[in-house]
Parts: structure tokens; sequence; C-alpha cells
């Protein structure tokens, strides 16, 4: 997510710059890595990025290159262990009778963000035994708590949130062995280099002595753990609650509420400044751009829709989930920052509002309508022609993401159709198919 009006200022484009390093941390505690880290930091981004596509499309490419074995694919993967730092004592033990998992290659061609709308899955995400759990949790570790918040300038409620739908607050963290998940996913083919770098990652993490080879276990994913890292993510970010040891994010719910807001405070976090703001849109908005200084929001009229005041500074862009006729969001830097551990549009807004409810406030306040979703290939056939008219520069892939939602509002505001909040419909593809038969 980004914010691309270019009288606002811009809220971080793709995540947060790194320099180009290569270099792995080494010998030294995760949770001190700090700019050491830049090469993990920048695998990590790069995994999410990719990551539910991936995910999928290593369903169709199970198969490895002709000639190629599961142990001999394995074994190529030692030179990059070595240049890691890692001995060959340990990559040997490692990956000593390890095999392919072809449960992973048997998964779901797509995650759930991209698959349903925004409000079905936030209908699953934000549910009222979760939001009692995360208020309970909030009651009996409030002293750590207030400790993490202080030094990530993170909210509890925020990292609660993030815990409770990675993991259900640490009661689904995965038991498949993250070796052999990584070593898979790298066989698979598609985007294999990222998971071979990740395989790489979590024997550095062997290496290091931050887990044993029995502990390295998470999702079918390869993520880790109850705030769900990837092994570079743990590299990168883990961190312990006493600051002395290496993070047990696979037991430990101090430390792993730790490492959340080391991620938080690491993705350009501000403090003070709300994730979502749900406003009240005015009837006379026109919709001529999304993207303002909170000032600029205040004085065209928009107001919380609790009653509140606007933050005095900021930028922010206006979301509206389910079209102009459901709840209107203003989104912040900080939904940015939570973008930066799932890059959905769905997931970020998942944790903002139940962050809220945690935290004991009514979200969303306005009612969601009804949204019929849009085939796959009906999104597919809309970038097409966005594309093919010069406001869309995307992937062809049928998630409606950001640039999607940009590409509609300024598709909607050149043929003056209104409200041009961004929101894809039938009656937009419909729209740009009538223009694509006009001018044929």
């Amino acid at each position: 997510m980004s914010i691309e009006n270019a009288t606002a200022p811009a809220v971080k484009r793709n995540g947060q710059r790194c320099k180009d390093s290569r270099k792995w941390p080494a010998g030294e505690n995760s949770a001190r890595v700090g700019g050491k880290g830049a090469w993990a930091h920048r695998l990590f981004l790069s995994v999410i990025a990719v990551f539910i596509g991936v995910l999928g499309l290593c369903c169709s490419a199970a198969a490895a290159p002709e000639g190629a074995g599961f142990g001999a694919f394995v074994q190529d993967l030692w030179p990059a262990a070595r240049d890691a730092g890692v001995s060959r004592e340990i990559f040997d033990k490692a990956v000593e009778g390890l095999s392919i998992e072809p449960g992973v290659l048997q998964r779901p061609r797509a995650q759930a963000e991209f698959t349903v709308t925004i409000p079905s899955y936030l209908s699953g995400a934000i549910t009222s035994a979760r939001v009692a759990r995360g208020r309970a949790l909030s009651a009996e570790l409030a002293t750590p708590l207030a400790r993490i918040e202080e030094r990530s300038g993170a909210p509890s409620e925020t990292l609660l949130a993030i815990l409770g739908v990675e993991s259900n607050f640490g009661s689904a963290t995965g038991a498949a062995d993250t070796l052999r998940v990584l070593a898979t996913l790298a066989y698979g083919g598609h985007r294999g280099a990222v998971f071979a770098d990740e395989f790489v990652a979590a024997l550095v993490m062997l290496k290091n002595g931050y887990v044993t080879r029995e502990r390295l276990r998470g999702s079918w994913a390869g993520a880790m753990g109850q705030p769900q890292f990837l092994p570079s993510a743990y590299l990168k970010y883990a961190q312990s609650y006493d600051g002395e040891r290496p993070a047990d994010i696979w037991t430990n719910r101090l430390d792993s509420l730790a490492s959340i807001g080391n991620f938080l405070r690491q993705s350009g976090w501000v403090a003070g400044l709300p994730a979502v703001i749900e406003v009240v849109v005015p009837r006379d908005f026109d919709y001529a751009a999304l993207d303002h200084y909170l000032s600029q929001w205040r004085s065209l009229g928009f107001s919380r829709a609790d009653g509140a005041a606007l933050p005095a500074s900021g930028a922010a862009s206006l979301f509206q989930p389910a079209g102009a006729a459901g709840p209107a969001f203003l989104i912040t830097e900080n939904f940015e920052a939570i973008r930066q551990y799932n890059t959905s549009d769905a997931y970020a807004l998942s944790v903002a509002l139940l962050a809220e409810r945690i935290g004991g406030r009514q979200a969303p306040i306005a009612a969601w309508p009804k949204v019929a979703a849009l085939s796959t290939a009906d999104c597919m056939a809309m970038q097409r022609l966005l594309a093919a008219r010069g406001f869309y520069h995307g992937t062809i892939d049928g998630k409606l993401g950001r640039t999607s939602r940009n590409a509609v509002h300024a598709f909607q505001l050149s043929v003056g159709m209104q409200p041009a909040d961004g929101f894809a419909t039938k009656d937009v593809l419909e729209r740009l198919q009538r223009g694509r038969a006009n001018s044929e």
C-alpha cells in the first residue's frame, strides 16, 4: 500500500527500505541483530510479497527439474549454507533423513484473503470468542504488555490482535517440520530460490543456537511459532521479553508479543497514530482524490464515526472495502506497517478492527452491506481492460488490492462514475467492456 497522491506525503511504498547486504547475522542473539539483519529483512519482505501466490502456484509446479531427486536437491543447498557460516556437521545432522512433504504441494491454490470478500473474511477473523480471549489476555498480561508497548510504540491491543489472527493466541502454531516444508517448497520449482534462502535461514538459527532441531516446527507454509515468523523474520525481528536470551516464539507468549512489537517498530510504526479510523463521508464529497493529510480530510468535512476528533497530523487514504454503501476508513501509515506482516488489505483490516474490539470499542460502527464477490476471471478481465486503457500497471492476477483500487478509481473519474470509490463491481466491469466494444 502506498499513498500516491502528489499532494499528500508518502506512506511507505512497498515497505521498509534496507541495505542490499548479503551478510547473515552470525554468532549473536537474534534480538540484537539490528542493522546486520538487513539481508534477512529484505528476504523476509520479498517472501511476504509473493507468499500467497507462491504457495498456490507451487501446486502446479510440483515436479522438480528433470533428473533432480529431492535428496540431491537438498545437498545442493550446502554451498549456500556454508557461505552463511553453517558447519558441515550442523548441515548433515539437520538434513539427515529429510524427505519431501507431499501434503505441502497439495494445499489449496489460494488463501482466503483473495477468495472471499473483505466483509466475509472479517467475519471469520473477528469472532466473539477471539475478542473475549484477547480482552482476557489484555487484563492478565497488563504489566508486561505495557512494557512491550513502551518499547515498540505499538498498542498492546494490536500486538494481541496479530497474535490472535496468526495463531489464535498461540494455540495453533503448526507441527510440521519446518526444514522439510521449506525444502519441499524450494524443490517445488516456483519461487524456489526464495524458499531455499529460508531453508538456509533456518539452518542459521540452528547454528546460532536459537532453537533445537526438534523445536523447529511450524505451519505447512514454513511459518513458525505463535507469531508465525518465517526463519528470515525470526533472524531479523525475534526478541525475547527480557532481552537476555534467544526468543522462544513457540511456547513463550511474552517473547512472541515482544517479537511482534519489534516487527511493527522496525516496520515504521508511528506511536499514537491509529492504523484505521472509521469516518463519516460527507454527502457532497466528490471522490476526486483518495489520499490527503488528515488536516485536509478534516477540512473536507470528514469526521470520526465515534464522534472523537481526527488525529492532528499524519497522512491517510480513504478505504471503503465494500464500496460507498459500507463502512469508510481512513488508513494510515500504521495500516501499512501491519501489511508488512501479510500483504493483504483484508488481513490488515482484520487486525486493526480486532484490536479496536479488544480495546472495548465498537468496530466497525456502520453496517456492512451485502457484497457480491467478482469471480477471479472477472477480476482478471477487469485488470486487463484497465491496463489496456492505461490505468492499471500491476500483475494480471485477479487480486484486487491497492493498485487495482487506484486503477478503478481513476477509470471511474475518467467516465464520470459516481461515487468514484475505487470499488470493483459488475457495473465497473460492464462499463469497461462497453468501452472496449465501442472502440473496436
